[in-house]
């Protein structure tokens, strides 16, 4: 199945770059070009792409305003195009808040990574939020269907081929005992949506502190913590080297270093490590995990959220087997049901929620 793409830029040069980058995988054709959001919103009606390419800074009608209009009469998957300045993080941020699925860094593109593997990761992103369960739900095991975008959209999906199922969860609800003395979550694709909106749900009184990875550049990650702290009664912030571990408060990993449990205080402290080099994410939410795994003594409750690939379930698995509580975003919520699928396969997961019930299992299980 060909994927039908639309890519929206005001540089020539990148709306070439990003078509060329794209069409080198036989299953991605660009379908059309456009150079700012009112000629987005004209080719969306003509052309029905399966998916968006956007960029933020357009003349005439911006990435942001175009990216509204998308998702109240078009609503289909888009991939922002966005600057890795402190200005393009926040813009992207709110793009993410607004209904965007991921974004690739522009810079990052062209300058300081391989085209290679940026072609890869572009493509992949492409293939993967162009089937997202958020815009093309699956069938309930009991044959209901889950609800559809907006009647009257053009853009009507495409039927998907089916995927084995994944084995069911162990139970419906977690363990009230013994209560978790830490919790740590990690996320990637779809996650900054997805913890936007489990961390609010959250009592300044949660007794425990968390730790958090998603996958981020090193430049978003200040921003999104600061987003969450001004959202969140918790508080949240940027993990530093050396802090000791409060109830009550979120360290969200900084980008492009790894976030582990440590030991050098009483109750541990925020561990920050280029090593391993070798781990295809940094973060790594499999890193953090296996941290926790091997120093931490107490009771562990992970959490495994929407994201491509499988970080985190290996890191789950080890979790588990030292007998921490485990919860998987189920499929029907996800963006991408890669890192939760990929724990669940594994058989360490207790509980498959879909993300709306996921703030009320954790109040729950701490006795909020």
């Amino acid at each position: 199945m060909t994927t039908r793409i639309l890519v929206v830029d005001d540089s020539p040069f990148m709306r070439k770059s990003l078509q060329k980058m794209l069409e080198d995988a036989p299953d991605l054709k660009v379908v059309a070009t456009a150079r700012d959001g009112v000629d987005a919103l004209e080719k969306l009606e003509e052309h029905k792409p399966d998916i968006v390419t956007l960029d933020i800074e357009m003349p005439r009608m911006d990435g942001l305003t175009c990216l509204k209009k998308i998702m109240a009469t078009h609503p289909l998957p888009v991939l922002m195009v966005s600057s890795l300045t402190q200005e393009g993080a926040q813009a992207t941020l709110d793009a993410l808040a607004l209904g965007a699925l991921d974004f690739i860094p522009k810079e990052s593109s062209f300058a300081t990574m391989s085209i290679m593997q940026i072609q890869q990761d572009l493509q992949e992103k492409v293939r993967r939020l162009a089937t997202s369960p958020r815009f093309h739900p699956r069938p309930h095991p009991d044959g209901a269907a889950r609800p559809a975008p907006p009647a009257g959209s053009p853009l009507a999906p495409r039927p998907l081929p089916a995927k084995p199922a994944a084995p069911p969860p162990a139970g419906k609800e977690l363990p009230g005992t013994p209560l978790s003395e830490l919790l740590v979550i990690g996320s990637s694709t779809g996650g900054p949506k997805a913890l936007q909106d489990i961390l609010p749900a959250i009592p300044a009184s949660l007794p425990v502190p968390c730790l958090i990875v998603q996958h981020m550049p090193s430049t978003f990650t200040k921003p999104f913590a600061d987003r969450l702290d001004g959202l969140c009664q918790v508080h949240v912030k940027e993990a530093e080297q050396g802090e000791p571990l409060k109830a009550g408060t979120v360290y969200i990993a900084p980008g492009g270093i790894h976030l582990l449990y440590g030991t050098r205080t009483p109750k541990g402290c925020v561990e920050l490590s280029p090593e391993p080099v070798s781990s295809l994410h940094r973060p790594s939410v499999d890193v953090m995990f296996q941290s926790v795994a091997e120093q931490f003594r107490g009771q562990v409750l992970a959490v495994i959220l929407t994201g491509m690939g499988a970080d985190g379930a290996k890191g789950m698995e080890q979790l588990k087997q030292k007998g921490a509580h485990t919860v998987a975003e189920s499929e029907e919520s996800c963006v991408v049901y890669g890192m939760p699928r990929a724990a669940v396969e594994r058989g360490c997961v207790d509980l498959v929620s879909p993300l709306g019930d996921i703030p009320g299992h954790l109040r729950r299980h701490f006795r909020l």
